[in-house]
């Protein structure tokens, strides 16, 4: 995994201060308060209850490395899996990892197939307004990958204009593509879309940049690509139904798991190679 740069761990503790102290002062309205502002007469839900009863908390994800991947022995592991897993643990259950289609998240969730979404989900208006998210706990942005030899002609977004981008359908990727002109070519997932690019298939791809500096570079399977433009700023949430009580124990524990050093741990782990 590459070693992320410097200026990537400032906004993770930003991220993370946004999580431990929620101040409403700031100019930046946190995810829930765009929750309780849009569904304030919403019924609680009692998921708690259920997932206790159930004696599991059931996690949809993608593959995303270096949030939600695949070991060698097939057991999912990654910062949101770890981050997920000690969530359920706090809860006294068990934690199981399905994988669904990013475009449909929305769906599963409100069908009670998944519990929540916890896969380096960026809080979109979308996203606020179909689900009960809790506060942000880490920052990220959507840049565009292309070869190595191609980086220098398209160092910026007009330049670009002209390739044929590989987006990951649903995805905030393919939000801000589209937002930029870009001609888009849906995919199932990140990973399928540096496939795309590396196989030639697509001249480029729009993914988030943590999931960039893992998976694209020198020390990487993908050493031919490189990352060039960043197209915007964002945030990462946890996803659950609207008006789940999960929501609010998920806010103490992405809290707890600050002030703990766990966000911290997971940082130095997964997101920055020594």
């Amino acid at each position: 995994m590459k070693k992320i740069i410097a200026f990537m761990l400032a906004l993770l503790m930003v991220g993370a201060v946004l999580v431990a102290c929620g101040n409403a002062d700031t100019a930046e309205t946190t995810a829930a308060d765009d929750n309780a502002a849009a569904g304030d007469d919403a019924a609680t839900v009692a998921d708690v209850d259920a997932v206790t009863a159930a004696g599991k908390l059931v996690v949809g994800i993608t593959d995303f490395e270096p949030m939600d991947y695949k070991d060698e022995e097939g057991n999912w592991i990654g910062f949101d899996a770890e981050l997920a897993a000690a969530f359920a643990a706090s809860l006294g259950v068990d934690v199981e990892f399905v994988e669904v289609d990013w475009d449909n998240k929305i769906l599963e969730l409100n069908g009670g197939t998944v519990d929540c979404i916890w896969n380096g989900m960026t809080l979109t208006e979308e996203v606020l307004a179909s689900m009960s998210c809790t506060d942000a706990y880490l920052d990220n942005a959507q840049v565009v990958v292309v070869n190595k030899d191609a980086a220098d002609q398209y160092a910026d977004v007009e330049s670009c204009k002209e390739l044929n981008f590989a987006v990951e359908s649903g995805s905030a990727g393919q939000e801000e593509a589209e937002a930029n002109g870009f001609t888009v070519t849906e995919v199932k997932d990140q990973a399928t879309a540096l496939m795309e690019v590396a196989s030639g298939t697509c001249d480029a791809a729009v993914i988030d940049l943590l999931m960039a500096k893992a998976m694209v570079g020198e020390g990487t399977g993908y050493e031919q690509l490189t990352y060039t433009v960043s197209l915007n700023s964002e945030k990462y949430g946890v996803g659950f139904r609207q008006g789940s009580d999960l929501t609010a124990k998920c806010n103490d524990f992405l809290a707890n798991a600050v002030t703990d050093g766990t966000i911290d741990s997971l940082t130095a782990k997964y997101l920055v190679k020594e």
